[in-house]
Parts: C-alpha cells; structure tokens; sequence
C-alpha cells in the first residue's frame, strides 16, 4: 500500500525536532513537513482555548499543504487539543504524552518524577491518565522558563543549568527512580540532566513510541512514501537561526508567517 503524501509534524516551536528526528530514523523514506510554530511559544503558559485554536490553525496549513497524517508533536497541544482536532478532521493525529506508563509499571520506588509544562500538567487528559497509576507517587514539577531558553538557544546556559537543578533536586529527595520528560523541547536538555541524577534514576521521553506509533499507522491504515524521496522541509514563523542550528544544513528552513 503506497501514499506518497507527506507526514505533517507542527509544535509550539524547536522542541518537536526532537520527535521528528525519531520519526526520520525509523522512516527514512517519508517526506515530512515540519511547522515550528515559535511565535507561539511556549504553549504550556496559554489557555486550553487558547491551545485550540493555535493547533486548529496548524492543522489547517499542515492539510494546505497535503499531509497524509499529522504528528501533533507537542505535549501541551496533546494532552488539550487532539481531541477536538480528531472530532473536526478526518486526516488520522498521532499525539504525544508524557510516557507514565512505563515508568509506573517498572518503578520499584514506586515513585516517579514528571517535568513538563503547565498547560501538560492541568490538562484534563493528564489527570485522567495519572488516576490509573494510584499506587504510584508521582512527583509533579512544572519546568517553568525552560521552553523559553531553548528556543533562544540557550541550551547550555548558567540559567538552564540553575532552572534544572532546582526542578531536580527536590525529585531526588523524593526517592523518584524514573524521571518522565512530558514537554518535546526537554530531550535536548537530557545530557546536562544525566549529570544531575544519580545512576539508577532512568529518564524517559516519548520520541521513540511516537515513532512506531507512526510506522503502525502507515502500515496499517495509511501507506508508506513508494518514491523514498527522504525529503524533510521545516517551517518557522521566526527568525530561525535556533532551528537551523539544531538541524544542521541537510535540511531547509523556510521562514513564513503563520
């Protein structure tokens, strides 16, 4: 079963590279079509209507432009959006949330750590989530201004290094042994997060489940790219220095008002 469409992937900024590398990696062969809606930025500070609305508009120039599927590859426009984008489009949504149920399942602390964003940790989705894990203490941290540093390429920053610490250290004191990544822009900060946790605490991010959800989807259901064309554009509707830096300069970076 052949669909030569592109795969549309859109996130409240960089952050949701980190999916579309995942993707890329396990299909090669797709085209995709990623919108960095970084004017936008963060989501997770915004209204659920708010949200709505700013994945309504995504989605729309995503179908403009032809997509098979659409990745919505932000936590915060997950866990409050894909279920009125599924109830108004008929193109299928993979969503991503945070990855609670492993670390739930395989924690022997049963004690577990989740950093993600406000909007991810208010949701109505994530609250119906965590109440199937009752017997596991889940510690709650929002990671507040971290979004913001990332997208202006303030990775490796003293600020960043000070944020993290004092998101993480109170986790530790929790006995947490899994720390979840509910936001796409944090599996960037995971080698500075490596340093601050002891060995036997896991990090867990959702990139690599999204990316066989995807691969399940087209198998199934949709159809893969019979041309391989491997062609990947990115779109950004700011000056998107951060963006190319992240990608390299195998791919294109357009900038456009969206």
């Amino acid at each position: 079963m052949n669909n030569d469409k592109p795969i549309g992937i859109f996130d409240s900024g960089i952050g949701g590279t980190s999916i579309w590398k995942e993707i890329h990696q396990l299909l090669p062969g797709e085209e995709t079509i990623y919108l960095a809606d970084s004017k936008n930025a963060p989501y997770g500070q915004k209204s659920k209507e708010e949200i709505v609305a700013l994945s309504i508009k995504n989605t729309k120039l995503l179908l403009e432009m032809n997509c098979k599927l659409i990745v919505v590859a932000c936590n915060t426009a997950t866990t409050n959006a894909i279920e009125e984008l599924r109830s108004n489009y008929l193109v299928p949504f993979i969503g991503i949330e945070p990855a609670i149920k492993p670390a739930a399942l395989y924690s022997k602390t049963q004690t577990i750590g989740i950093l993600a964003t406000k909007g991810t940790l208010s949701s109505a989705l994530f609250a119906s989530a965590i109440q199937k894990y009752s017997n596991t203490k889940i510690i709650e941290q929002v990671g507040h201004g971290l979004v913001q540093l990332i997208e202006a390429g303030k990775i490796n920053s003293p600020e960043m290094h000070a944020l993290l610490l004092s998101y993480i250290q109170p986790m530790i004191a929790e006995n947490i042994d899994y720390l979840v990544l509910g936001c796409s822009h944090y599996p960037y900060l995971i080698p500075q997060i490596r340093k601050m946790l002891p060995d036997h605490i896991k990090i867990i991010d959702s990139g690599e489940a999204v990316a066989k959800q995807t691969k399940n989807l087209l198998a199934d259901n949709i159809g893969f790219n019979s041309t391989k064309s491997r062609k990947a554009i990115f779109y950004s509707n700011t000056e998107a220095t951060v963006l190319k830096g992240i990608l390299g300069t195998d791919y294109p970076v357009i900038e456009k008002d969206f």
